[in-house]
């Protein structure tokens, strides 16, 4: 019976670890979304508004794993597991549909500007935003990959993920602002945005797999 009653208290303690990394993927995500989408729209930079297009989603799917969290963490036993993996089905869905919107908005742009070389500007505040989520991103990834394991949790360990690939996305973005910056390579911008591809149709697919998968099961 102690054992159980300690292996209680640590699920509890990392549950709530969870919902605290959840609670700050979506403050941060909320403000990097409105800077780098603002900062875009302004500099005509696809692969910021791209960037930051993907900051939402990552709130929407860090918003729906937080309200799990929390369910969980109450233990309200009037949330049936057949209402819970419902109401994830749909999460998903919403999530992997969204990605595929941001990616057929990414390669319009993207071949528009390329073919009409429409120029993006230079953005200072662009960067800095790149900079900072190259900082952030893989810190959070890392605290989430181990929280994930001590759960035991897979929708965790795939927010982690999804995490790391932000990672990977605020370093293309730095790359292409970058060039831009420095040597007026205005097709680095749409570029870089095409870069984002793979990984964004990938989380696509995933989401709406899962999701089948959740629901054969």
């Amino acid at each position: 019976m102690e054992i159980v009653h300690d292996r209680k208290i640590k699920n509890k303690f990392f549950l709530r670890r969870a919902v605290r990394l959840e609670y700050f993927t979506v403050g941060y995500n909320i403000i990097e979304a409105g800077v780098a989408v603002g900062a875009g729209i302004a500099a005509g930079s696809i692969a910021l508004i791209g960037f930051g297009l993907d900051s939402i989603i990552e709130v929407t799917a860090a918003g729906a794993l937080l309200w799990r969290l929390k369910k969980e963490l109450r233990t309200d036993e009037s949330f049936s597991k057949d209402e819970h993996s419902a109401a994830e089905r749909k999460a998903l869905l919403v999530v992997g549909f969204t990605f595929f919107a941001l990616a057929i908005y990414i390669l319009t742009e993207a071949i528009y500007n390329l073919a009409s070389g429409k120029q993006a500007q230079e953005s200072l505040l662009g960067i800095v935003v790149a900079i900072l989520s190259l900082l952030i991103m893989p810190t959070l990834a890392f605290f989430k990959q181990r929280t994930a394991r001590a759960l035991d949790s897979k929708a965790l360990a795939s927010d982690a993920m999804e995490t790391w690939i932000c990672s990977y996305l605020s370093l293309v973005l730095l790359v292409g602002l970058a060039l831009n910056a420095l040597f007026g390579w205005s097709w680095a911008d749409p570029v870089a945005a095409l870069a984002m591809l793979p990984l964004v149709i990938k989380e696509g697919f995933e989401a709406i797999e899962e999701a089948r998968e959740d629901e054969e099961g």
